[in-house]
């Protein structure tokens, strides 16, 4: 793209920053859109668990009711508690929000179509997705009002303890793929089981890592059953319950987010990301961003469904799993996948 806007004229450097810029929102824009409608996708799959129609009566099908949510809170009064520090009180939600935006920089959704190739993706991914811990902090802090704060604390426990072991899980996917860089982590699934299947989650040594990433990501974007933060009987609403209007938006818009670039993620580091399910030439056809796109939404439909059938966790069952669980049994898996590689010749 800035070879193209470079012929038009430009200097290399507006050429590049004008390039960069239509990527950001090539990138930003569907994503604002798809958390609208992911939303709305969200409680129809509720709905239809629990034999309840969901939203049906604004637009065709329902579809323009989260537009109407979203307008509805745009409309309403911004109002910041007397006793809150007003400006940590602000910056929270908008913290949460971008963090949200920045990790997706490094997703490939097609060979080539990625906004930062770096070579290390994982590692930006992880140090992005930390910050989020930040956002939550600030906003639960500067509420001043106890329940908020309790649940700041929640928050920012769990999702620190759960990056710790989705870590580990990380370490054993680059290991296999020998690289940080998100699409050689994607090209080096390609006909990985029998030669086939485009996925590191069919190998028998990476399935139960897989299946540790999932609920990590579940416990990680604060969702059911991990959903303690905003456990209504204990905190009434979390740590955003003294938000109104945007800022109370954007912290669902950045929740939503996240549970996108986790299901991004799983696709990405364990089903093949851009790459067709098997490696038959004529499924290359498809072009990658529709793969991965379908992907990312049966990935989401399975975290709805968790959220529909699932009851919550205790906080004490929550740290335990990832203490006591998830986090040894990581690190074993880090020393079996690092041993069987080194045994096979694998880094030869």
């Amino acid at each position: 793209m800035t070879a193209f806007f470079h012929s038009l004229g430009l200097p290399f450097g507006w050429a590049w920053f004008v390039s960069t810029i239509c990527g950001i929102l090539l990138i930003a824009l569907p994503l604002m859109l798809s958390v609208a409608m992911v939303i709305y996708v969200d409680r129809k799959i509720w709905a239809a668990m629990a034999l309840r129609r969901g939203p049906n009566v604004v637009g065709p099908l329902g579809l323009l009711q989260s537009f109407a949510d979203g307008l509805k809170v745009f409309l309403q009064e911004t109002i910041v508690p007397s006793a809150a520090n007003k400006g940590i009180f602000v910056i929270g939600p908008i913290v949460t929000f971008t963090v949200t935006l920045l990790a997706w920089a490094v997703i490939p959704f097609n060979s080539g179509a990625i906004l930062a190739d770096i070579n290390v993706g994982v590692l930006y991914v992880l140090a992005i997705s930390s910050l989020g811990v930040y956002g939550t902090i600030m906003a639960g802090w500067a509420s001043n009002s106890k329940y908020p704060f309790f649940s700041a604390m929640r928050a920012s426990a769990q999702m620190i303890s759960y990056e710790v072991s989705i870590g580990f899980i990380v370490v054993c996917v680059v290991l296999w793929a020998g690289s940080f860089n998100m699409g050689h982590i994607v090209e080096a699934q390609k006909g990985h089981v029998l030669g086939i299947f485009n996925a590191f989650a069919l190998n028998p040594l990476l399935f139960p890592i897989w299946v540790m990433f999932l609920i990590s990501s579940l416990a990680e974007t604060q969702r059911a059953p991990f959903d303690l933060t905003e456990a209504e009987s204990e905190l009434v609403a979390g740590y955003q319950t003294e938000y109104s209007s945007m800022a109370f938006a954007l912290f669902w818009l950045g929740e939503y987010g996240n549970v996108l670039l986790m299901c991004a993620l799983n696709a990405t580091l364990f089903w093949g990301g851009y790459l067709p399910p098997l490696d038959i030439p004529v499924l290359y056809l498809v072009p990658g961003v529709v793969w991965l796109l379908l992907k990312i939404a049966f990935g989401f439909f399975v975290f709805s469904w968790v959220k529909a059938t699932v009851p919550r966790y205790r906080y004490d069952q929550l740290m335990r799993l990832g203490w006591k669980v998830f986090l040894p049994v990581s690190l074993l898996f880090v020393f079996l996948v690092s041993g069987y590689l080194m045994a096979t010749g694998h880094f030869a």
